[in-house]
């Protein structure tokens, strides 16, 4: 044991201190190998498009919007003929039915007088003749309760509004973007709506989709370019009886508006989203082809194809154009720049 202290361990030491003074002294002397095993203003790298393949794929256009309950508005009544109100039938606050009797116009109308010669002395007579007298009933356009500010012997004309019914109902009512607009030609007259903290789904009748006609307004949304979206029109149902909800609840309509299964592809390789668009399709090393395709449904994910592709052919999963909007992509500009197609 004295002997492997004295010598065994010593010796062991040496040659370890001495190889570790060898690396040392290659490491600073010699280096290591930097040449370059390639022409360094050549790029490495290499991009390839991501393309998708054509799948039979089952679509349901369901199309979810947020909305709220509001009361609907009172219904106006009014007059159908010019005159003055000779008679009121109904009392304010009462509650009336389509086609109840609510106040009475009269109108007079002035005759010609009447002018004849007597036969033995030859004198004409003139005979004035009495205003023709026409009445005229105006009858409530809804129902609900009444609210009759017109007076008796009040002078009124041809249209204007007499009274006016609220009906005491509520409708759902929720705003569109021109996306969901397209989405919704042809729509169904129903939806299903959940009341938020309120009772089950139900069905949500006479559905009703009104275009925006005065400019458009701007809502937020989850866009992350900029954070709000252009609404093109409003969405509205009516609540059954027998729901209890109230006027300002949050509510979710979705509208499913057809079920269709066949050839299909993400939104994102298509080129226009209604009617018509356009795909690259992808045939072995060549460069992509754009083809003209027709569409029908989509659930926002995935689009119809129902001309143009078949399953089985691949296209490359993003447009080769920017925004969608037909142009090259100019990889220069940051606000056109995409990564898929500029390569990183």
């Amino acid at each position: 044991m004295g002997v492997v202290r004295r010598i065994v361990f010593p010796t062991l030491r040496l040659i370890i201190w001495a190889v570790i003074a060898v690396a040392l002294v290659k490491l600073a002397f010699v280096g290591s190998d930097v040449t370059a095993s390639a022409d360094p203003v050549q790029p490495t790298g290499s991009v390839t498009e991501p393309t998708v393949t054509v799948e039979q794929v089952t679509i349901t256009n369901t199309v979810d919007v947020e909305g709220s309950v509001v009361a609907d508005p009172a219904v106006p009544v009014k007059a159908t003929a010019a005159g003055t109100v000779s008679k009121l039938l109904a009392t304010d606050g009462a509650t009336v039915a389509v086609g109840d009797p609510v106040l009475q116009v009269r109108q007079e109308t002035p005759q010609d007088p009447v002018t004849s010669t007597d036969p033995e002395t030859g004198e004409q007579v003139t005979t004035v003749v009495a205003p023709k007298v026409t009445t005229t009933v105006v009858k409530a356009t809804a129902a609900g309760v009444l609210s009759l500010p017109t007076l008796k012997d009040q002078a009124v004309a041809v249209g204007d509004v007499v009274a006016t019914v609220t009906p005491g109902t509520l409708s759902v009512t929720g705003t569109l973007t021109a996306d969901q607009q397209y989405r919704l030609v042809n729509a169904p007259t129903e939806a299903q709506v959940t009341l938020k903290g309120g009772p089950a789904p139900f069905t949500c009748g006479s559905l009703r989709i009104a275009h925006q006609t005065t400019g458009s307004t701007t809502g937020s949304t989850d866009q992350a370019d900029s954070g709000s979206t252009t609404t093109s029109g409003t969405i509205s149902c009516s609540v059954p009886a027998g729901v209890v909800a109230f006027a300002g609840l949050g509510a979710d309509l979705a509208v499913t508006n057809g079920t269709a299964d066949g050839p299909a592809v993400p939104v994102t390789a298509v080129q226009g989203s209604v009617q018509n668009g356009n795909v690259w399709v992808v045939v072995g090393d060549a460069e992509p082809e754009e083809r003209a395709v027709a569409l029908g449904l989509t659930d926002g994910t995935y689009v119809q194809i129902t001309d143009g592709l078949a399953v089985g052919d691949t296209v490359l999963q993003f447009i080769p154009v920017a925004g969608g909007a037909g142009g090259e992509v100019d990889c220069t500009d940051p606000m056109q720049y995409d990564p898929t197609v500029c390569g990183g």
